[in-house]
């Protein structure tokens, strides 16, 4: 059973639609992919719902980190609904690409901590999820790639972008143009994974490492993560100016404040989150 949110107000479960599930475990946010039948292919009412719940989520202060898993045995997420799109005019597929490209965005935009729970199939879009994520925890069914050259188009969800941020421009290359699907233990060796779990822990990991991070200050972990991502891919002088204004938004905060005086005090912090 979840545990109930911290807040009474802020219910311990809430539905986005048919497809996606919020739990809400104090601090942490699962955000759950719950469209099991179709391993949770991505159809443009999964994109919508998935938008909303970030949407949310982004804007809760309570939250201090969400954990992305999946509710479907064989898969964390096979990535878009192909029966979906079989049926589009191309008039209609460009209609349902910002839509799409939304529903990415909104996780990748997430101002806390993400983490992503991998088991089995974790492909296109769904690997492209994970990748916009801040950490990808995996099990050994795992199997990730971006074959979307393979049916003719390329990652339109943020792959081609952020796998390079990860492996490398050459390595990224050789895995979007081959297409090829990469098992858990390789995953892990090529660093598209970041973390390895014994057979079926992978949500139990996850989570437990989620609230491991909402264990800390608040605003501190949104100004980490906002350094983190605004600086990446700048030169070093320009990223220590981003690291310079996170660091000034916090410096003077309640958080900062209560975080001296615990460390000080040999207890636990009560953060204000101001």
């Amino acid at each position: 059973m979840p545990v109930p949110a911290e807040n009474p107000e802020v219910p311990a479960e809430r539905r986005y639609g048919t497809d996606i599930l919020v739990r809400r475990h104090g601090h942490v946010a699962e955000l759950v992919l719950d469209r099991p039948r179709a391993l949770n292919a991505v159809a443009t009412a999964t994109a919508e719902a998935l938008r909303a719940a970030c949407a949310e989520l982004a804007a809760d202060r309570e939250v201090r980190a969400v954990v992305l898993t999946s509710s479907a045995e064989r898969a964390f997420c096979v990535g878009a609904d192909l029966k979906e799109r079989n049926s589009f005019s191309d008039a209609e597929l460009m209609r349902q690409r910002p839509v799409t490209r939304a529903a990415y965005t909104a996780v990748l935009d997430l101002p806390v901590p993400a983490v992503a729970a991998v088991h089995g199939f974790a492909l296109g879009g769904g690997y492209e999820i994970a990748l916009a994520c801040d950490v990808i925890v995996a099990d050994p069914s795992a199997v990730v790639g971006l074959p979307e050259v393979s049916v003719g188009v390329i990652p339109g969800g943020g792959g081609t972008q952020l796998l390079p941020r990860r492996v490398g421009a050459a390595r990224a290359a050789e895995l979007v143009f081959t297409a090829r699907r990469v098992p858990a233990a390789e995953a892990k060796d090529l660093g598209l994974v970041d973390i390895l779990v014994d057979e079926g822990e992978d949500r139990t990991e996850a989570l437990a490492l989620g609230a491991r991070i909402a264990a800390h200050s608040p605003l501190g972990l949104r100004a980490a993560k906002r350094a983190l991502r605004l600086g990446q891919g700048l030169d070093l002088r320009a990223g220590l100016e981003v690291e310079d204004a996170a660091w000034r938004s916090v410096a003077t905060s309640g958080d900062r404040a209560e975080g001296v005086a615990a460390f000080n005090e040999k207890r636990k912090p009560q953060w204000p989150g101001e």
